[in-house]
């Protein structure tokens, strides 16, 4: 080898980062019109001077339009722009369970900072048609009402509609409350909300101790329109990386009306064409390619499963909005909380005539299939009723007051307090109660007392039947022997309707 050679192969490497630089000629709001810049694409990430990020929303003949993701008060017309033509990637983690983190993975909740164990492209692809399999597992949301009548699966996408300040926020914390022990990894995310309602959720996470399985992702309304906007995609993102690891995960989108005011904002300053009620065209599909996110991959992929909540809001219980349309017809099903039923007392307020779970029933348990097979129906049909004899003057049949009987047993079974989630093995006992008919004949305090206590004495009585419930997930012929004998004993008990 020559000298020359050898002085050659000894010497250091150097490496080049090849920047593209631009100059930004124009700040609206929260908008920023870049010049000079034609390598760059869309959805790629751009940084300004003094470190402030932004990401690439569209282009016009001169400009390159970019989204602020921090305070517009840092960036002045003049100031230079960077492109390294990246996407937008952003750091996961297992580290990140347990902590309150902002649209960029950056933590808020003032404990330090979070170590990554890789990063993951914020606008990820949603896993294809051969990466996915059938839902076959119930994924249990604590509620009543839900978990009989319309259940959950894991990997679905279940939206909550209704007006505000009708319990949509709440069943949905009930939800991850319930997760408490069950494996599946809670991604709660804040888009547009107040400061205050934020923290009350939190506060409420952390009463209930649900943080050990928990992470925030805060969007809130004092944070940049950027950050909001990006919010649910960043959800979305760390439950992906758990889902790929093979577990569960559940995500909830509070709320996706306001995430459609801020795309809204965003389209007017790029001056994209209004369309019905002032939405821009794709308005269609920034939620739709988050919402197909949500998915059971098959065990090859690893088995995980990630299940969406996405809640949205309506105006006057008008569900034929533009947005509450849209996002139903790109999920699987809808709960829809109604405001009259709200202001009856009757909580929480679903209205089941209007609510629908189109895949949860192939996951729902066997245990609980059967005796609520007919509860809906029976529940309409009571509410009809009521409806129809509310100015009858002349007596009821015998079998329309039995009717209205069983109906008002159903409804006060189904009522149910806020933060109190309810077991899925505590309900398969209530609903072989209530299709034994022993309920009927009870006024409405004895039947609050049976659900206060009958499930207290079973476990009394039969210590091991929650237990084989919840692992078989069937009634068999021991249970219903186990069941029937402790009907008897409670209601022959002196106390029992005390």
């Amino acid at each position: 080898m020559c000298p020359l050679q050898k002085k050659q192969s000894s010497s250091k490497e150097i490496k080049f980062k090849v920047k593209e630089v631009g100059t930004v000629r124009v700040v609206r709001e929260f908008i920023v019109l870049a010049k000079n810049m034609p390598s760059c694409i869309n959805g790629q990430i751009v940084e300004f001077d003094g470190g402030l990020r932004g990401i690439v929303m569209g282009f016009t003949q001169d400009d390159v339009q970019i989204l602020m993701l921090g305070p517009k008060a840092q960036i002045r017309a003049g100031d230079k722009v960077y492109s390294q033509a990246k996407a937008l990637y952003l750091p996961v983690g297992n580290a990140f369970s347990g902590r309150v983190v902002n649209a960029l993975c950056e933590p808020v909740d003032g404990k330090g900072d979070i170590v990554a164990d890789e990063t993951f492209p914020v606008f990820r692809e949603a896993p294809g048609v051969m990466d996915r399999t059938t839902v076959e597992r119930t994924l249990e949301s604590g509620t009543r009402i839900i978990d009989t009548i319309m259940p959950l699966a894991q990997g679905q996408r279940q939206l909550i509609v209704g007006d505000r300040q009708t319990g949509k926020t709440t069943m949905t914390t009930d939800a991850i409350i319930n997760q408490k022990g069950k494996g599946v990894i809670c991604i709660y995310c804040s888009i547009g909300k107040t400061y205050s309602s934020f923290m009350k959720t939190l506060n409420l996470f952390q009463e209930k101790g649900v943080f050990d399985y928990t992470l925030v992702v805060s969007g809130t309304a004092s944070t940049s329109v950027g950050e909001q906007y990006l919010a649910p995609y960043t959800a979305a993102m760390l439950g992906e990386y758990y889902m790929h690891q093979g577990k569960d995960v559940l995500v909830v989108f509070d709320d996706l009306t306001r995430h459609a005011w801020i795309y809204r904002q965003i389209s007017l300053l790029l001056n994209r064409a209004p369309g019905r009620e002032a939405y821009p065209g794709d308005i269609f599909y920034i939620h739709s390619q988050l919402m197909e996110r949500a998915a059971q991959l098959s065990d090859e992929f690893g088995g995980g499963a990630m299940t969406f909540l996405p809640i949205v809001e309506t105006l006057q219980g008008d569900a034929t909005g533009f947005i509450p349309t849209n996002l139903v017809s790109m999920t699987d099903g809808q709960t829809y909380f109604s405001s009259a039923l709200f202001n009856t007392g009757f909580r929480p307020a679903i209205d089941v005539g209007l609510s629908v779970s189109r895949i949860g029933n192939r996951a729902q348990w066997p245990a609980i299939k059967g005796p609520s097979r007919s509860l809906r129906m029976e529940f309409i049909q009571y509410k009809e009723l009521v409806q129809m004899t509310q100015l009858r003057t002349t007596e009821l049949s015998k079998e329309a007051q039995k009717k209205l009987r069983r109906g008002e047993a159903i409804t006060e079974l189904l009522i149910q307090d806020k933060n109190d989630p309810v077991a899925m093995e505590r309900l398969v006992i209530e609903m072989y109660a209530l299709n034994r008919e022993v309920l009927d004949e009870l006024t409405k305090e004895e039947i609050r007392k049976f659900k206060k206590d009958f499930y207290i004495k079973i476990c009394e009585w039969f210590p091991n039947l929650p237990q084989q419930l919840r692992e078989g997930k069937v009634v068999v012929d021991e249970t219903i022997a186990n069941l029937e004998e402790a009907i008897f004993h409670y209601f022959n008990s002196p106390d029992a309707t005390r």
